[in-house]
């Protein structure tokens, strides 16, 4: 028996015994594989062993097998290098040397500890478990939206809105560590369109966490807007207001905690960033539509080489101007980053712009300066001037 068929019956007795922590396949012969770890999952109210193969694309491939595929866990020890066995009752190694040799440490011990005594089991967890969110899907305002049913079950076909608003909620609470603890929260959400995240945003306040919150919503659309406000109506949303007018135009009178703005279009989200930085908001999270102002106007040599392909031109566009948004967040006093909303195989508009205002930022500052000239030399640089 090889030390490959070893290691397999050495984990399948662990597995079938309730002991295996998880083991640990590293050293891949294989260049397209980083590692892989096997952990015992609970599916469908039976025990697998689930294989988790991380790939060097930073994509990662699943496969779960029976406890007792001693085959097949000989045929993936094969596939590394080392693999590391730990367990509730001790651990095994399998080593491959330069040469080729493989050798199984501390594998005769490990078995008897599995074969002579009472040995303490594994936590084992489930992959059944309904998955944690904010929102369920039998919020009354998903209801009156369409985006459930009368039963709160979500509409097939607004899957990808429920996920989105979700995850726009976990980003939030991210950011609440930067917003008053207590008081009235003071909210926008400015190109605000159908209010999805409007109506979630404002439940997430003041029903979840029980905040009172005035929050108004604002956009162009004046059919969209007497629609929202019915809806907050029927939902007695008392502290949701929608406004229909120009976010350029646009001044609460009073400071504003949080900025929010959902996939508002081309020029619009620097509108919206603007008027956060002017009210200096201490939370803005944005997330951008399309862009096309920069991709009619680039001017810059240097990086011909990918601006003559209108395809990549768009690409290094979409990515520069919200780079260049950060970097004038900076030159403002906030603390930014890029982070993903939702998989961009849902929707190629997933990028969120992240800034929290600094407590103690001086405007006046050498750093101030400084990071205004970045901002102004990077926006140089691509329009040619």
């Amino acid at each position: 028996m090889t030390p490959y068929e070893q290691l397999a019956e050495l984990l399948s007795l662990a597995l079938s015994k309730g002991t295996v922590k998880k083991a640990v396949f590293s050293k891949p012969r294989d260049a397209a594989v980083r590692r892989a770890v096997l952990t015992p999952r609970v599916l469908g109210g039976r025990t697998v062993a689930q294989m988790e193969i991380f790939c060097a694309d930073n994509k990662a491939k699943h496969e779960n097998l029976s406890l007792d595929d001693v085959a097949r866990f000989s045929e993936l020890a094969e596939d590394f290098g080392q693999v590391n066995l730990l367990t509730t009752a001790g651990d095994a190694e399998l080593r491959v040397s330069r040469s080729g040799k493989a050798t199984l440490l501390g594998g005769d011990r490990l078995r008897r500890a599995l074969q002579d005594g009472d040995v303490q089991r594994a936590k084992v967890q489930g992959n059944d478990r309904k998955k944690e969110r904010i929102l369920q899907g039998d919020e009354p305002f998903l209801r009156l939206l369409d985006v459930s049913d009368a039963t709160g079950r979500v509409h097939d076909k607004k899957q990808s809105k429920f996920r989105q608003i979700n995850r726009f909620l976990e980003l939030i609470r991210d950011c609440l560590h930067a917003l008053p603890k207590e008081g009235t929260l003071r909210i926008c959400d400015l190109c605000c369109g159908k209010s999805y995240l409007s109506f979630a945003v404002y439940h997430y306040f003041a029903n979840v966490l029980g905040r009172q919150v005035r929050m108004t919503g604002v956009d162009l659309k004046p059919d969209v807007i007497a629609y929202c406000n019915e809806v907050a109506q029927k939902l007695h949303f008392d502290g949701l207001e929608f406004l229909h007018g120009d976010v350029s135009r646009y001044d609460t009178g009073e400071h504003v905690h949080l900025v929010i703005s959902l996939h508002a279009c081309d020029t619009a989200t620097d509108l919206v960033l603007g008027k956060a930085m002017e009210w200096g908001a201490d939370v803005i999270l944005s997330t951008p539509c399309c862009h096309h102002e920069l991709n009619h106007t680039i001017q810059c040599a240097p990086l011909s080489f990918v601006t003559e392909h209108s395809m990549l031109r768009q690409k290094l566009c979409d990515a520069a101007t919200d780079a260049l948004r950060l970097k004038l967040l900076e030159a403002n006093g906030y603390a930014v980053c890029a982070l993903e909303l939702i998989d961009p195989e849902e929707t190629p508009k997933n990028i969120m712009l992240r800034a929290l205002k600094k407590p103690h930022f001086d405007p006046a500052s050498r750093e101030a300066e400084n990071l205004r000239q970045e901002y102004a030399a990077a926006r140089a640089f691509l329009l040619g001037g």
